[in-house]
């Protein structure tokens, strides 16, 4: 019998959640909206003694990274979580957590950076981030937040790179479902005990960490983190059979929802996911082939997989919540370069929506669908729910 309890919680609580199963020894933090919650939640397990994490309440959110990258440098299992201009305040720090190959684990809330002043969602922070050697998961609700914080942490411990682990800002962090808490005894003994190779405290091997490294090694250790991202791809998949064994559930790349006769399909990230579904649910009972796909693994990309999904289709829409002004946005440019080595490719149309967190109806994607399915297809990008 699988043990786990039924609780009704926030995708922000269920993070807090997974780092009270993960027992983190530090966890500096910083409260943003719409992150807080998590930290809030987590605070009050340390006040209550459930956890035996030493909780640091630093003055920002550089301050925190910089804590985190010090105590995870000392041996310590460390954690933090951010959203928008907390996530961009941590940049430098960002690139010194990966560069030294620290296994942290960071749950990011997802919002709009400024300016304009906006507290809602969508991927611009994180997006801005995708090529700092973090792997990156996307959840889509709070279920997978929660799990995928579990994973993050062995998978970042396994190759000494950091993790980000996504979830949609109020979308997801403060909306309420119906979730199983895996019992702490399978988990714990899932995640096991951080054994560091080197550490700054092992005064018996002392090492230097975050050394000068000019045209003599620098190229070198930027090298071997491509070979980390590499092997995280591997692991990602074997550390997640693991975690399946006690969950049942399967922690794959990407999700395809009827996508094995469909014409036309969606590729979007996290919440719009589900929004999705229920498009395909009442367009499928029209008979339209349609489908989606979702992808959870951001970093590393899974191309050769994506093709794999997307190859039999007639027709893909991409649906970014976040721009790259001047250029291709993030996600259609990865499906671009997932498609360009087959012969025959499915057509490919790109969407922006949900900027500032706009919402995005199953209206609006009925349209998108249906535009696919006509081969409705121009070479500039589209936006959905744009005032003109």
């Amino acid at each position: 019998m699988k043990k786990y309890k039924e609780v009704a919680l926030t995708g922000a609580e269920a993070s807090a959640e997974a780092m009270r199963q993960i027992n983190p020894d530090v966890v500096p933090v910083y409260p943003i909206t719409p992150q807080t919650p998590i930290a809030q939640k987590f605070a009050q397990f340390v006040a209550d003694g459930i956890v035996d994490s030493e909780m640091i309440r630093v003055e920002s959110e550089h301050s925190a990274m910089s804590a985190t990258v010090g105590a995870s440098a000392a041996g310590a299992r460390a954690m933090t979580a951010t959203s928008s201009a907390g996530f961009a305040l941590m940049w430098e720090v960002l690139g010194v957590a990966s560069g030294s190959r620290l296994p942290i684990v960071m749950n990011v809330v997802n919002r709009a950076l400024s300016s304009p002043i906006n507290i809602h969602c969508d991927h611009a922070e994180s997006m801005g981030g995708r090529d700092m050697s973090w792997i990156q998961i996307y959840s889509e609700k709070a279920q997978e937040a929660y799990e995928n914080t579990l994973l993050a942490l062995r998978l970042a411990e396994s190759v000494s790179l950091p993790v980000m682990v996504m979830q949609d800002g109020f979308i997801t962090s403060h909306s309420v479902e119906n979730l199983k808490i895996w019992d702490d005894k399978s988990i714990k003994e899932f995640l096991g005990e951080r054994k560091p190779d080197k550490w700054l405290l092992n005064v018996d091997d002392p090492v230097t960490m975050g050394p000068l490294q000019l045209q003599d090694y620098y190229f070198e250790t930027k090298y071997q983190q491509e070979l980390a991202m590499q092997d995280a791809k591997k692991k990602y998949l074997s550390i997640g059979k693991e975690l399946g064994m006690i969950t049942d559930n399967k922690y794959i790349y990407m999700e395809e929802y009827m996508t094995n006769d469909a014409d036309a399909v969606i590729v979007v990230l996290s919440s719009t996911a589900g929004t999705t579904k229920a498009v395909i649910d009442r367009m499928r009972k029209q008979g339209k082939k349609v489908g989606l796909v979702k992808p959870i693994l951001f970093r590393p990309f899974p191309y050769r997989e994506m093709a794999n999904a997307l190859v039999n289709a007639k027709s893909v829409a991409v649906l970014d919540r976040s721009s790259s002004f001047g250029a291709n946005p993030p996600l259609y440019s990865e499906i671009l370069n997932s498609l360009y080595p087959l012969k025959i490719k499915p057509i490919i149309q790109s969407y922006i929506f949900g900027l500032g967190g706009r919402d995005i109806k199953e209206s609006d994607i009925e349209i998108v669908f249906n535009d696919m399915l006509k081969k409705n297809i121009s070479d500039e990008i589209r936006y959905i729910g744009l005032r003109k």
